[in-house]
């Protein structure tokens, strides 16, 4: 049968692996201890009727321990978990603890409220950036320093010397090889040729400067101006020589195109010497004589 006199004795004089000695007081490392200190009020173990209050994953537990469960190690310890509101935790400590000392019923409450307190502070630091000092030892940053350059010297050594055996088995040195992993062989090739083929459509993608000539259009405007000024001509002659007298001859007078004389004389112009003379392009005037079926024709 458990006697708690017995087991302070022992722990306390004897030897006990929780307790931590130190200068300014004796504490107790175990993880049920309601104050860390190390007395007779305060030890979980030389206690049959003790309780506490443990966090787990940020949330507060009351743990239970009776006489009646000393037996079963199993079931030592009956846990409750407490509303995160603090007024509500502390009616559910006292509702669990009616019948209990007073002064571990005080002391639960006082580690309620500091690890409550405790909590509110984390989430405010938690809330604010702060910076974070890392120092790293000299001995480990030359050693890194050291270690990469080997490697870069390892690395740029393999290349060359992977290069250089493509190279020479690609020009057919070594015979051939068969049972040399063909891969590496087989995966330059087929950069190469994506090299090639990237240069050929950059190549053609590249922008071609032609030169046309604009005189075609203008020229089909001229025209239909032209054509539409001799309609209006024909249309005008008639109605004055009717005005004037009304006996006199008609005469339909024929504008020649202008276009066509323009046309005429590009070509005369493109057949022109080099050595600086010109020919004057010639335009020709046809008029008719209806009672005389003459013609009369002018150069200009």
């Amino acid at each position: 049968m458990q006697h708690d006199e017995v087991i302070w004795h022992v722990i306390r004089h004897s030897h006990c692996s929780f307790m931590a000695k130190i200068e300014t007081g004796i504490f107790c490392r175990n993880p049920y201890n309601v104050t860390g200190v190390c007395n007779r009020s305060s030890c979980p173990l030389a206690n049959s009727r003790y309780a506490t209050i443990r966090e787990e994953n940020g949330i507060f537990y009351l743990y239970m321990k009776t006489i009646e469960r000393a037996h079963m190690p199993n079931k030592l310890w009956e846990r409750v978990k407490l509303p995160r509101n603090y007024e509500k935790a502390l009616e559910v400590i006292d509702n669990h603890l009616m019948y209990w000392p007073k002064l571990l019923i005080h002391k639960i409450k006082q580690r309620l409220t500091k690890m409550t307190q405790m909590r509110i502070r984390s989430r405010k630091l938690v809330l604010k950036t702060r910076e974070k000092i890392m120092t790293t030892p000299r001995k480990q940053i030359k050693r890194e320093a050291r270690r990469e350059e080997k490697a870069e010297k390892a690395a740029v050594l393999e290349k060359s010397i992977e290069k250089e055996l493509l190279e020479r088995l690609k020009k057919g040195v070594y015979g051939d090889i068969y049972n040399y992993p063909m891969n590496a062989y087989e995966k330059v090739l087929d950069m190469e040729s994506s090299r090639a083929a990237e240069e050929e459509e950059e190549e053609e993608e590249e922008a071609v400067v032609e030169y046309v000539e604009g005189y075609d259009d203008l020229e089909e405007e001229e025209e239909i101006d032209m054509e539409d000024f001799a309609d209006f001509a024909k249309s005008s002659m008639p109605s004055n020589a009717n005005d004037d007298g009304g006996d006199s001859d008609d005469e339909e007078v024929q504008v020649v195109d202008h276009k066509r004389g323009k046309r005429e004389s590009r070509k005369s112009e493109k057949d022109e010497p080099r050595d600086g003379s010109k020919k004057k392009a010639k335009v020709l005037v046809e008029v008719e004589h209806e009672e005389g079926n003459e013609r009369q024709v002018s150069t200009h």
